[in-house]
């Protein structure tokens, strides 16, 4: 429970120093991993039901080869690809704000340094030092968050596209 403490702490030292952009990437980063986390489970336990759905309506069909035969098979791939690729278009969204929000932390902090600047007059190096700081951190924290979700979004989109290629290899029209 100390080391808790100890940990929770420094967590709130580091959202203090960034400032309150720090908060959005905090939040954003949250629910781009919540999206994530939830596109991995449903590839792991879910998505197993819903191609053997599509499978099963597909080979219970008397025939396959026909016009009629070939759109049923578009859509049910068709559907299939909607719940793959579910949230993929957003988490890469997410993505790609988390390091623009870190430039509106580098933006807002470099308006606090002008501001200190403006008040004492420039001289005054200390002062300044907590604008730049405040500055740095959210650039570093929306780097870090963006490249974490680089990663697992071309996982979770490599993942979608080998179950798409499973579901329309396993729905067969020659027999």
């Amino acid at each position: 429970m100390v080391w808790f403490d100890s940990a929770y702490e420094a967590v709130a030292r580091f959202m203090d120093m960034g400032g309150n952009v720090l908060w959005l990437i905090a939040i954003l980063l949250f629910v781009m991993w919540a999206l994530i986390f939830e596109r991995v489970w449903y590839f792991k336990a879910g998505w197993k039901k819903d191609v053997a759905k599509a499978i099963s309506a597909w080979e219970a069909r008397p025939e396959r080869k026909s016009w009629a035969a070939h759109r049923i098979r578009e859509k049910l791939i068709s559907e299939a690809q909607m719940q793959i690729n579910q949230y993929l278009p957003v988490i890469k969204t997410m993505v790609a704000l988390c390091p623009l929000l870190g430039l509106l932390g580098t933006v807002t902090g470099m308006i606090e340094v002008f501001n200190i600047m403006a008040v004492t007059g420039g001289g005054d190096a200390k002062s300044m030092a907590g604008g730049v700081s405040r500055a740095t951190i959210p650039t570093m924290a929306g780097m870090v968050a963006a490249l974490s979700g680089v990663f697992a979004n071309t996982y979770v989109t490599r993942v979608a596209q080998r179950e798409n290629a499973f579901l329309e290899d396993n729905l067969t029209t020659d027999h």
